[in-house]
């Protein structure tokens, strides 16, 4: 099965969006782009890590596609603000796209500059766009955080 990997804020909301899409298959939440092995929840939230909380999804592309993912990253967020989403700010909820393969690159690529040139957000779009590296799973409690307690962070 594909898999793609968005960060857009807090990691707890994110999932659940994605999660309840036909043809999501398994989101997982955790961390990437930084510097430090393994990290922890309170390691990225002190901001030395580097990392974003992301949510890695796996998708059958037969019944939602790449181009399906990216339009909901971009609704369900701020592309335009640099380390915040809503109240939460840092580093760790900035907003990034990291792509598996050429094909991710080039679609995210796309559709980033259609939709900075529409001016539809009113600033230009500062989400970051970067490969794949290594993904850090989050400890257990966060993950389907939403399904397990009933809300959490929103989006």
């Amino acid at each position: 099965m594909p898999i793609a990997t968005f960060a857009a804020g807090c990691f707890w909301g994110v999932e659940a969006q994605f999660a309840k899409q036909p043809g999501v298959l398994k989101t997982t939440v955790g961390y990437m782009g930084g510097h430090t092995e393994n990290p922890t929840y309170d390691q990225v939230c002190e901001k030395t890590t580097g990392h974003a909380e992301v949510v890695q999804i796996e998708y059958d592309d037969q019944q939602i596609d790449y181009d399906a993912l990216l339009d909901l990253f971009w609704q369900m967020h701020d592309p335009t603000t640099l380390n915040k989403q809503g109240p939460d700010v840092g580093d760790q909820y900035r907003s990034a796209i990291f792509y598996h393969n050429d094909q991710q690159r080039i679609m995210a690529e796309q559709s980033m500059v259609v939709l900075d040139k529409s001016g539809i957000f009113g600033d230009p779009i500062v989400t970051q766009l970067s490969p794949v590296d290594t993904f850090w799973r989050a400890e257990e409690h966060h993950q389907q955080y939403h399904a397990k307690n009933g809300g959490g962070c929103s989006i």
